[in-house]
């Protein structure tokens, strides 16, 4: 089955490229942030430096955990996938992993009131995650990039709006719960500013990815 493993590659070279452009995206919000507010020039050095770091080490080398750990999951579904048993199974098996990579809740107190939440709101991402993995490996047209890969995927930029929005539901529920109650976030200082750096980011990657769609199927 060599075609899952070309799909492999092409859609793991998209979520890496999508990271990348995240991360750049939250440095930039950051800074803006930072530059508003007559005290911030007090807890600038202390989040410049956490993002910095985060950014290089826990996020990137997290995110592409995640990104292994979906593939991996994704072609188990693919090939073991078709009952509800092997479904579950598979979830059961791989998320404890992927929650690991999370670094949403990597950055939040398991001990508050409102972690659960958040953590089921995380496997509901991934099983999502993993059910869009499962039609992109399983195309087996001959496909150039990602752009192929996706049409064939999803014959309709109407389907894959709505896949799209879907998953950008889950991003948005996750957000909420952090702004409901910032004091989830396990951070030395600048929570406020993380947290509209979050709800910044959410908002300018949300126009970026439907512009993406309608680039893919125009």
């Amino acid at each position: 089955m060599d075609y899952v493993e070309r799909n492999c590659k092409i859609v793991k070279e998209r979520m890496i490229q999508q990271m990348e452009q995240s991360l750049k995206l939250g440095r930039k919000l950051i800074d803006t942030e930072l530059d508003t507010g007559m005290l911030n020039f007090i807890v600038r050095p202390i989040v410049k430096a956490f993002y910095d770091y985060w950014a290089q080490h826990d996020a990137r080398k997290g995110t592409l955990k995640q990104i292994d750990i979906t593939l991996d999951a994704g072609k188990q579904l693919l090939l073991n996938g078709n009952s509800k048993e092997s479904f579950n199974r598979i979830v059961d098996e791989f998320f404890p992993r992927f929650l690991k990579g999370d670094q949403v809740t990597y950055q939040c107190s398991k001990n508050h009131k409102n972690y659960d939440k958040l953590k089921e709101n995380s496997r509901e991402t991934f099983i999502n995650y993993l059910r869009e993995v499962k039609t992109f490996l399983g195309v087996e047209e001959h496909v150039n990039d990602y752009k192929d890969l996706a049409r064939s995927a999803f014959k309709s930029k109407e389907i894959a709006t709505k896949n799209l929005k879907k998953q950008l539901e889950f991003t948005e529920r996750g957000i909420s719960i952090i702004e409901d109650d910032p004091s989830i976030l396990s951070l030395p200082a600048g929570k406020k500013i993380i947290v509209k750096s979050l709800r910044k980011g959410f908002e300018e990657s949300k126009k970026d990815f439907l512009k993406g769609i309608n680039e893919t199927y125009d």
